[in-house]
């Protein structure tokens, strides 16, 4: 005999529930008995306070990790974001976008209003990433934020876009120099773009597909290539700032 279980899929209603009583929880101040919590909410798997206590993350190993040690609220944050995209209930969009959102504010250096990030957005020290107004990132985005990372009003990052901003000595490989990466207001970075150490791409810049930028950007340009040139300039036909209709999803 073949028997069915039909598990009641949330409402609206109760992801609501979640989130508020996920706010409350971080906003208290995320500890041991408050990430265990968070993942019973999630409908994840529950680890015990003792495992969670002894949590050591892949960044906290690194050189940088033992410079800036995480806090025990930065590593719970960190470890809540990566376990959101592995359970199924990050396939409720709108409510992955607001957890998501939610750990953010906590977590990165600024995060402005109306922040969305999609599945598989992974960096390693949220503490140096700066976000401004209605950023997107879509899907596979990483971002090593190690030197620091600035984005500013309504840029959007789509698929598998990289940034990195750091290098290592060809002598020593545990010899590293760090640099950031400034990205202005309403920038366009297009899919699998790799942006290294040290760029800044100028405001309303488009960056093409699959570019590899490892030069400042001018403002108001279209770049393209490997390494990245100026192709043109962008087509706004007259349009400037909210004018240029940034809008990812509704």
């Amino acid at each position: 005999m073949i028997v069915y279980l039909f598990r009641r899929c949330d409402t609206e209603k109760d992801l609501t529930k979640k989130l508020e009583e996920l706010e409350e929880i971080i906003r208290s101040g995320l500890d041991e008995a408050g990430t265990e919590r968070i993942l019973q909410l999630l409908e994840g798997p529950v680890f015990s306070k003792e495992l969670l206590r002894g949590l050591t993350l892949y960044c906290e190993l690194l050189p940088l990790g033992r410079e800036h040690p995480f806090t025990a609220q930065q590593r719970y944050l960190h470890f809540l974001w990566d376990t959101l995209d592995k359970l199924p209930i990050c396939l409720f969009a709108t409510f992955a976008i607001q957890v998501r959102r939610l750990i953010a504010e906590h977590l990165f250096k600024r995060c402005g209003v109306g922040f969305i990030a999609e599945e598989n957005f992974r960096f390693n020290f949220g503490q140096f990433i700066e976000v401004g107004d209605f950023v997107f990132f879509n899907r596979g985005v990483y971002i090593d934020s190690k030197g620091g990372v600035t984005l500013g009003n309504e840029v959007c990052l789509t698929e598998d876009v990289r940034i990195f901003t750091h290098t290592h000595s060809e002598s020593s490989h545990i010899v590293r120099e760090y640099r950031p990466v400034v990205i202005k207001d309403y920038v366009k970075i297009y899919t699998g773009a790799i942006i290294f150490p040290g760029v800044t791409i100028g405001e309303q810049a488009i960056v093409a597909a699959n570019s590899i930028v490892s030069q400042d950007v001018p403002p108001n340009t279209v770049v393209a290539g490997s390494p990245a040139k100026v192709v043109r300039e962008r087509k706004t036909e007259g349009k400037t700032g909210d004018e240029l209709d940034h809008i990812w999803l509704y």
